[in-house]
């Protein structure tokens, strides 16, 4: 294959084209693949749709996938694979305001496991014919604008991670007795450093991170809101228009997303999604 990659925009992701992810690809292919993703947080493979046996295989040659924690989402025959159908199939399933939606709100996956995933994989299945589009912001550019008084505070400074918390816009998804005692309370970093690349970014989950550790609430809320509210700028944006077929995997150790909910009632919206192992506890 002559696969061949194009920057998204200034902020962060890559598109990569020439592609047939349902054959095996060889060591050379993989060594771009990956050196892209570290290169610019995400890539965009322009791709056929795959099945879920195609794109678990696809998924290793960036980590190990494992399977989520809700079950009711997991491909039969693959359980590292997840079919995520988020079509509105009547009026009354498409919220009000998309703004109080849990999947618009600005998170990283998994941030409430003590060993946070490195990668997301999402496979478009079927799109809507507008909106819908998973919007990115690089957290690591966010950091390196921060004035040197800022980034010591916020590196001195842990955060606790909450499967749910009264912070988020919308309530998580419920979980069993099991799946609540899979997912206890945890504590990370604000400030995290790259396993692989060894460069610091926020780490700040607006779905997952209740509070500053060692603050009052009030006062907790206030910086989480300022952490918030700087890394979601325009300039450390971009926003994926999706195409059927497209494959992106995209960092969670320097990237936050969420989803433009706006998208239109009856019109199938469908995804293959599976997710990387990290490879450690999150350290300073």
């Amino acid at each position: 294959m002559q696969l061949t990659i194009n920057p998204l925009n200034d902020a962060l992701g890559a598109e990569i084209m020439g592609g047939d992810y349902s054959k095996q690809l060889n060591s050379d292919e993989i060594k771009l693949l990956n050196e892209a993703f570290l290169k610019y947080h995400l890539i965009c493979l322009r791709s056929k749709k795959l099945t879920p046996t195609e794109f678990l295989k696809l998924a290793s040659y960036f980590g190990k996938p494992f399977s989520e924690i809700t079950r009711n989402h997991w491909i039969k025959d693959a359980p590292e694979i997840s079919k995520l159908d988020s079509t509105y199939n009547s009026l009354d399933e498409k919220p009000d305001d998309p703004n109080l939606n849990r999947r618009s709100g600005w998170h990283t996956d998994h941030s409430f496991k003590k060993y946070p995933p490195k990668a997301t994989l999402l496979h478009g299945l079927k799109i809507p014919s507008f909106a819908g589009h998973t919007r990115f912001c690089n957290t690591q550019k966010a950091y390196n604008d921060l004035s040197q008084k800022t980034k010591k505070l916020y590196e001195s400074l842990m955060a606790v991670h909450s499967y749910d918390t009264i912070r988020a816009p919308a309530t998580a998804v419920i979980r069993s007795k099991e799946e609540i005692l899979e997912t206890p309370d945890v504590i990370h970093p604000l400030v995290r450093i790259h396993d692989e690349t060894g460069r610091k970014s926020l780490y700040f989950n607006a779905n997952r991170t209740d509070h500053i550790v060692g603050l009052k609430r009030k006062d907790s809320d206030i910086l989480l809101d300022k952490i918030h509210t700087h890394i979601t700028q325009d300039k450390y944006r971009y926003d994926h228009e999706w195409k059927t077929g497209d494959i992106i995997i995209w960092d969670n150790r320097c990237l936050v997303h969420s989803v433009n909910v706006d998208y239109p009632v009856g019109e199938e919206r469908v995804h293959l999604r599976t997710i990387l192992k990290g490879n450690e506890e999150l350290k300073l």
